[in-house]
């Protein structure tokens, strides 16, 4: 044995990664020879920005349609920025954009943007990811004090920008001297329970209907926030809430893990008679997300879709059924992580490329 510690890959890459910032060796895309094909990109999350930047070193005219006033979906508005600092990501829109990728920010596609972004562009890409959050519909669950994860991430990451927040300001998307309950055991939880010990909540609890064993989180990350004084209520899952004019207590019924399900993890069971309420003053949900109805939002019957909503697209190219149109990311394979977000733009990219270059190659023989 050398007598080393373990070689921390990721920090190495990180430092690379910064050093060629730092020093200017990243130099926006220079295409060859422009190319007379364009590409409309709808969303702007890691898989549109891999595919853009692709596309574009390949000299294709890129236009990204984002419903947000910056680009980068999740990784920009979801993710904390104490995981991921915002101005890694702002860098690498503006590197896109110094190489000719244009932005169509604050831009929501309805039925006719759809339809003259399909007839403008020789191919476009879906990657909208699955930004509808789950809810509850249970007792109470419409009280005041009950908040989506998505918006509560949502408003502390635009703070830390310094755009104005009313609804952080005015203590709705706050933690700050509240005691928070949330409710998942996701990363998205975990992002949550970890912003909110930041803003300053007097307690955070996380309730889980499963064991630690069966969470679906990051092991690691769960450790992190124990570190930090989250409290994780296992084997707990919510039955209603309890207030008048605004939430107080989240009624928490205990569980026990019983015959594995379809997926073969342990389903949970309620144990009968051991209710209890757990205070609150903010309750914030991390159930997951779930994607947008696409083919009725944007008059497509022809665009197929999965029994759970996401669009069938072939997961080699992301082509689908209807001509000239690609999915890429969450929006295809539902809720997942950033890196198969890109390495799907890519590919994609790849695939649309190949389908340009046929008639080249078919005119040179």
């Amino acid at each position: 044995q050398s007598g080393h510690g373990t070689v921390t890959i990721g920090a190495v890459e990180k430092y690379i990664s910064d050093t060629a910032w730092e020093e200017g060796w990243v130099k926006p895309v220079a295409p060859t020879a422009e190319r007379p094909e364009s590409v409309g990109i709808i969303g702007g999350g890691p898989g549109c920005l891999a595919a853009a930047d692709m596309l574009r070193r390949a000299g294709i005219e890129v236009t990204v349609y984002d419903r947000y006033d910056r680009a980068g979906g999740l990784l920009m508005y979801g993710i904390p920025g104490f995981k991921l600092e915002k101005d890694v990501v702002q860098r690498r829109n503006d590197l896109l954009a110094e190489g000719g990728v244009t932005f169509e920010l604050n831009c929501d596609v309805d039925s006719a943007k759809f339809a003259e972004i399909h007839a403008k562009h020789d191919a476009v890409i879906i990657a909208t990811g699955v930004p509808k959050s789950r809810d509850l519909t249970m007792p109470g669950s419409g009280l005041p004090g009950i908040e989506k994860a998505i918006d509560f991430l949502t408003a502390s990451n635009r703070k830390s920008f310094g755009d104005e927040v009313p609804e952080f300001d005015d203590g709705r998307l706050n933690a700050r001297g509240k005691k928070v309950v949330v409710i998942g055991g996701g990363d998205t939880a975990m992002d949550c329970v970890r912003t909110s010990i930041r803003q300053g909540a007097t307690s955070v609890k996380c309730l889980y209907r499963r064991d630690r064993a069966n969470m679906p989180g990051s092991q690691r990350e769960t450790q992190n926030a124990e570190e930090e004084g989250v409290i994780f209520e296992w084997l707990s899952a919510p039955k209603g809430f309890v207030g008048d004019e605004r939430v107080t207590g989240v009624i928490v019924q205990k569980m026990r893990l019983g015959q594995p399900d379809a997926t073969g993890r342990q389903a949970p069971e309620v144990i009968e008679g051991a209710d209890y309420v757990e205070e609150a003053d903010l309750v914030i949900k991390a159930l997951g997300f779930e994607p947008e109805d696409l083919p009725t939002l944007w008059d497509q019957p022809e665009l197929e879709v999965t029994r759970w909503g996401t669009i069938k697209a072939q997961f080699t190219t992301g082509a689908t059924d209807l001509d000239g149109v690609y999915a890429v990311g969450d929006i295809v394979r539902g809720a997942s992580l950033v890196v198969w977000a890109i390495r799907d733009g890519r590919d994609c990219a790849g695939a649309i490329l190949e389908r340009f270059n046929a008639p080249v190659a078919v005119a040179a023989e």
